[in-house]
């Protein structure tokens, strides 16, 4: 007889309500994603309309101004779940646009950091600049068009000309394009060559290389036959891992000429271009609408909401009352939208509370950095912005993320403001940021001749009091894409 044994355990789960996952997802969400979140649920939710005018009242049926349900506190999680609703539920506006007093335009008022960009472009200038342009691809098919050919070269030029990378290189081997052609017989060899031939003179020099090094000789070679270019040409031809290393003595050795004109020639080849297909780029039409926007108000620096970011979004009363005096039999469809465009609301209130309390505990804690700039900016983790504002630290890293502050010293993503903190010789801290600052300061002020080692910039720290390994050095100057010393030699 074989005894069954149980073994029974309490385990602690965390469920998340809808209501709950809508608030979590709009929160990790950047602006533009909450605005196209938004105008979806505007196109697909009937309780749902545009506010276009939120400086209007809502009024009641006696004609009394309707107050809008308050927003929800400031606790970690939302509350519960609603009970469906029901007719009751119409009788109150929600709306989440507040009544705050408008913000001025601070269109250009800002610089913009290299993280994104933030200018008021008139959009019709814009898209008209954008299709002036002409894409690479279309640009070549048009230069050939120029050329008296027959059917089968033009067929293989274009064919190069499609397989061709946004930066202009042929990636693909000649066996590899031949499959996309028909023809009897196949092309060969010679004729793939004359038709890259071809392709590489039209007028963009450089265009369809195979690799940098030939790139760069095609470059040249339309150029001329100068001394300089002759000898430009033996150095990207036979010794660019020198021309890498700045080794300028074994480059004179080399080439057989003076200083001088190994000067020159490298002159020469670092004028030249590596990606000559990227000149044909469609513009970034990508860009950043900051979150909250920061500026100096009496000696006090102050946190707004963008109003560009804020939702126009409230209930619709027409069909609300509507709903509420429906006596369908199956109402439980139209509640459910109802709900949804209430938890809609409400979440997004909430969302850009949360939003905003963050910004404020940022600035108040970085207010050196608004002063003074990156070597200023203090060390800072998540957890201690959650300790003062009471939230989860899985929270304030939703608030933080794909969010934008924009102040007098550029644009910045929230995360920009959170760096670990570094040990002084006098027993303080400083930021990583700090260091990369101080770092970025000292090698722009280095001689072109004699550029900074790492041990010489661990050094340099040193003597400012900031003690840091070397190896951190190398990481933080990689981090900021600054070459090694050996490579920052100047011509």
């Amino acid at each position: 007889m074989v005894q069954a044994t149980y073994d029974l355990r309490a385990v602690q789960q965390t469920a998340l309500t809808p209501r709950l996952q809508q608030s979590v997802k709009l929160l990790q969400m950047s602006s533009i994603e909450f605005a196209q979140e938004l105008h979806q649920a505007l196109a697909t939710n009937p309780f749902l309309e545009e506010d276009t005018d939120p400086s209007d009242p809502e009024l009641d049926e006696t004609g009394q101004p309707v107050e809008p349900d308050s927003p929800f506190s400031d606790d970690d999680l939302p509350l519960p779940d609603a009970p469906p609703a029901s007719a009751s539920d119409v009788d109150s506006e929600v709306t989440s646009s507040p009544q705050d007093d408008p913000l001025p335009d601070y269109s250009g008022d800002y610089p913009v950091s290299g993280s994104g960009n933030n200018r008021d472009e008139d959009e019709g200038e814009y898209g008209d600049y954008a299709q002036s342009t002409p894409e690479l691809h279309e640009h070549l098919h048009a230069e050939l068009s120029n050329y008296r050919l027959s059917d089968r070269d033009r067929v293989l030029g274009a064919l190069i000309i499609e397989a061709l990378d946004d930066d202009g290189y042929l990636r693909q081997e000649f066996d590899e394009l031949a499959g996309l052609t028909d023809f009897d017989p196949p092309a060969s060899d010679t004729e793939w060559s004359t038709a890259l031939k071809l392709v590489q003179q039209l007028d963009i020099p450089g265009i369809a290389a195979r690799d940098l090094r030939e790139c760069l000789l095609l470059q040249l070679g339309a150029m001329g036959n100068s001394p300089t270019v002759l000898n430009a040409k033996t150095i990207v031809d036979k010794h660019l891992d020198r021309l890498a290393k700045r080794d300028m003595n074994e480059l004179q050795r080399l080439l057989d000429c003076d200083e001088e004109a190994v000067r020159d020639a490298c002159q020469m080849i670092r004028h030249l271009d590596p990606k000559p297909g990227l000149r044909f780029s469609r513009p970034d039409s990508s860009y950043i609408v900051p979150d909250v926007i920061v500026r100096k108000v009496k000696d006090q620096w102050v946190v707004q909401t963008n109003p560009a970011v804020m939702p126009k979004a409230r209930l619709n009363r027409t069909y609300a009352d509507l709903f509420r005096r429906a006596r369908c039999s199956d109402r439980a469809p139209m509640a459910q939208e109802l709900q949804e465009a209430r938890w809609l609301i409400r979440n997004a209130e909430q969302r850009f509370t949360t939003i905003q309390r963050v910004a404020e505990a940022i600035v108040a804690y970085q207010k050196t950095f608004l002063e003074y700039g990156e070597v200023a900016l203090r060390p800072l983790v998540l957890r201690e912005v959650a300790e003062q504002l009471g939230l989860h630290e899985s929270t304030i890293s939703r608030a933080t993320g794909n969010k934008y502050m924009a102040t007098p010293r550029g644009i910045f993503e929230f995360k920009h403001f959170f760096s670990r903190e570094l040990a002084t010789e006098t027993g303080g801290s400083c930021s990583a940021a700090a260091v990369r600052a101080l770092l970025k300061e000292m090698i722009s002020a280095e001689s072109q001749t004699a550029p900074l080692s790492d041990v010489s910039l661990t050094k340099m720290l040193a003597d400012q009091g900031v003690i840091v390994a070397r190896r951190t050095v190398a990481k933080y100057r990689g981090l900021m894409k600054v070459p090694p010393a050996e490579l920052r030699r100047g011509f």
